[in-house]
């Protein structure tokens, strides 16, 4: 008995293996990317994952761990030759404990849901991607996946606090706990951010967060994307951590309004602020924010006077990449990370390189932290303009590294970014990755291909 008859033992009636059955299969979200699969296993358990690593194991056949596929560096895309394991169907959140304040779930598990569920103890899952209503939390953790809320609330590696991994080898371990503080090495949060490259991670442990009392949010016009950049700076020179900063600008602006009508000013440059905690804090705060947001410049000022109004203006923003679409039949989504002082400078420059590049670049991002969100509008459909759209991506990333940042915040490298490793890491640091790879996962098993660039293997 072969690979594959075995696999379709170990999962009667659930291993795709036709040309059409496989074919949604082929991208995750940045679909410039392609690869067909040898199979698609879909396990409903975690003992069947495990047996499925085994066997990759057992006859050295490369695997993906895939949750909604909604990664826009490739990280997801199948390996040649290799089985995805698709994991929709692990969708169970295994155990909720509002006083402990922990959820344990399994992989496939939306985003969104977790918050769902605790909501009727007063709790909430605070990491929230824009791609929340569909993204997994294994995929969330395998990105280190953020938000508009992690500039005061952290990444997704600050809310896990446990996981149970199978290895590239199929061994079966435990990191961290369910404690909400850490004792000993930090091993679960060593694998958050390792894009499936040591495993997958079978059940998590997440920390949930009491709703916050009250919000308060704004919304500020500005003249120009770099007075907008600005202003973030300004916010946080006040002493404020707001709950989140977010900016758009007129392309994203636009798009936004064609698909969800959230009522934006049609302006160069737009920020959202969003204060949370206390009401009495809240309210001394939002006094601070609106003097601040006034001598920053703003054209004008909005502020959320109900929960549909502030629902409104965050609609606007958590559509603003997919609605992108309405405005190029194609685009790259960059992530590159810049400090927050250098903010305008980039947008400065990233406006120039669209210029000199012939392409617009549309900018929606998380202004708290830096995490820019260029995407860089092509038209597949005319040759040379895919290549011409990755040159000004690659230039972006450059650009970050320059000014002090990161080439990724909660995108990731995959496929996309793995060329551009060395700009920003030592030979000897791309090294001690590959050591550390090789180390547990000894055939190169776990996401083949993935994150570390091929000239460092080849040295190796």
């Amino acid at each position: 008995m072969g690979f594959l008859e075995e696999l379709k033992a170990l999962l009667p009636g659930r291993v795709l293996t036709r040309e059409a059955e496989l074919a949604p299969y082929e991208s995750d979200a940045l679909t410039a990317y392609r690869k067909r699969p040898l199979a698609v296993a879909l396990p409903e358990r975690k003992e069947e994952v495990i047996g499925v690593v085994r066997l990759c194991h057992q006859y050295g056949v490369p695997f993906v761990a895939r949750g909604s596929g909604t990664s826009l560096s490739g990280g997801s895309l199948p390996v040649e030759g290799g089985v995805v394991i698709a994991l929709n169907r692990m969708n169970r959140i295994l155990r909720l404990d509002p006083k402990a304040r922990i959820a344990v779930v399994e992989p496939g598990v939306v985003n969104l849901k977790v918050s769902q569920e605790a909501a009727p103890f007063g709790l909430y899952y605070a990491p929230d991607p824009s791609s929340q209503p569909v993204s997994t939390i294994g995929g969330n953790v395998a990105f280190n996946s953020g938000g508009a809320h992690c500039l005061k609330y952290g990444m997704t590696a600050n809310h896990v606090l446990g996981l149970e991994v199978v290895t590239p080898t199929g061994e079966v371990v435990r990191l961290g706990g369910e404690s909400l503080e850490g004792v000993g090495p930090d091993l679960h949060g060593f694998f958050v951010g390792t894009e499936g490259l040591l495993g997958v991670a079978v059940e998590i442990t997440l920390r949930l967060l009491p709703r916050p009392e009250a919000y308060h949010t704004v919304l500020a016009a500005y003249p120009s994307l770099e007075a907008a950049g600005e202003a973030v700076s300004r916010v946080i020179r006040a002493g404020l951590l707001p709950g989140a900063m977010e900016i758009m600008d007129r392309l994203s602006i636009e798009a936004a309004e064609k698909a969800v009508r959230a009522g934006y000013p049609l302006v160069e440059g737009l920020l959202i602020v969003e204060l949370e905690g206390p009401k009495e804090e809240v309210a001394e705060e939002a006094l601070v924010l609106e003097r601040v947001l006034r001598e920053s410049g703003a054209l004008e000022l909005r502020v959320a006077g109900s929960e549909a109004e502030r629902q409104a203006i965050w609609k606007g923003r958590k559509a603003a990449f997919s609605a992108v679409g309405r405005l190029s039949p194609d685009y790259l989504v960059q992530d590159g990370v810049v400090p927050r002082s250098r903010l305008g400078e980039a947008l400065k420059e990233i406006q120039r390189l669209s210029r000199e590049y012939g392409l617009r670049v549309a900018n929606v991002f998380h202004a708290g932290d830096g995490n820019l969100h260029p995407l860089v509008l092509y038209d597949g459909k005319k040759p040379g303009e895919l290549e011409r759209a990755e040159a000004l991506a690659g230039e972006i990333l450059r650009l970050c590294v320059r000014l002090g940042g990161s080439l990724t915040g909660e995108h990731g490298i995959g496929v996309e970014k793995k060329g551009y490793m060395p700009e920003m890491f030592s030979p000897e640091d791309l090294l001690a990755m590959e050591e550390v790879k090789r180390a547990l996962d000894p055939k190169g098993l776990a996401n083949r291909g993935k994150v570390l660039p091929e000239v460092v293997r080849a040295g190796a």
